[in-house]
């Protein structure tokens, strides 16, 4: 039996991956963590997210340490806000304890500090911007294409729900430097957000990026790749947050048994 501890308690996409961790025959919620101080502090998490009562109390994020070390899950679950996730991740893996990471908008010391912290403790990890299957898909595909289209004119939308904090997203960053890496190209002299004002023609082979938000969708991304007299866009829209859940309940089995530190959802669906 796989123990789970999900941080993020009472918040929309934790809700889900709650959910379907107690519909896993071989998993069981172990923990969950709401954010420090927070108001649902002992309240039953199942009566949170309308479930019904399954006997695991929200536990504020000051106590993390002191719940891993008791209640010792194999795997914590992190779909929060970069600024918390850092300590959060830092903290599960000084105890001992297996990550999966779904927060986006760290810092790149923010991510240098948390992988080195896996490393120092001898966990192992998932860290993806976006869990879902079909994503990541959508990854290998404009990663192949960048190759093939190499001298096309690249440009990265994705849009958002009007709450989303970070812009451009995760997903879009890293959309971005897989092309990047792809053509050969430093992710830092290439890319250009979003354009205002007299900006002259394109540059010479920099990528666009752009982003959207509006309403409660849900996440969009298009990469368009245009050529003189045609273009291909490859265009992944996720309709619910489950197509994420389904790829966070994945990751949880591949963690426990990874045969290296640092993964991402490329390795846990074997598509790399």
């Amino acid at each position: 039996m796989i123990k789970v501890a999900v941080t993020g308690a009472g918040g929309r996409i934790s809700s889900k991956i709650i959910k379907a961790i107690l519909e896993q025959e071989d998993m069981e919620l172990a923990a969950a963590i709401g954010s420090p101080d927070t108001p649902l502090e002992g309240k039953d998490v199942g009566e949170v997210i309308g479930v019904g009562n399954i006997g695991v109390p929200v536990n504020g994020a000051q106590k993390l340490a002191e719940v891993l070390n008791e209640k010792k899950p194999d795997v914590l679950v992190d779909f929060t806000r970069a600024d918390a996730a850092e300590g959060t991740i830092q903290t599960a893996a000084e105890c001992g304890v297996n990550v999966i990471v779904g927060t986006t908008g760290f810092s790149d010391e923010q991510m240098a500090s948390i992988k080195r912290s896996i490393r120092e403790n001898n966990v192992n990890a998932v860290i993806s911007p976006n869990m879902a299957v079909g994503v990541n898909v959508f990854f290998k595909i404009i990663k192949d294409l960048a190759r093939i289209l190499e001298n096309f004119d690249i440009e990265i939308i994705e849009a958002h729900h009007k709450h989303k904090a970070d812009a451009p997203s995760g997903t879009a960053v890293k959309a971005y430097e897989i092309i990047a890496d792809a053509l050969g190209k430093n992710k830092d002299e290439i890319c250009v957000y979003g354009r205002h004002g007299m900006v002259s023609k394109r540059g010479e082979g920099e990528i666009g990026v752009h982003a959207v938000r509006s309403g409660d969708i849900v996440g969009d991304h298009t990469v368009l790749f245009a050529g003189e007299g045609e273009r291909i866009e490859i265009i992944h829209r996720a309709h619910s947050r489950q197509a994420f859940v389904s790829g966070v309940i994945k990751a949880v089995r591949y963690v426990v048994g990874a045969s290296k530190e640092i993964s991402d959802m490329g390795d846990v669906l074997g598509i790399k």
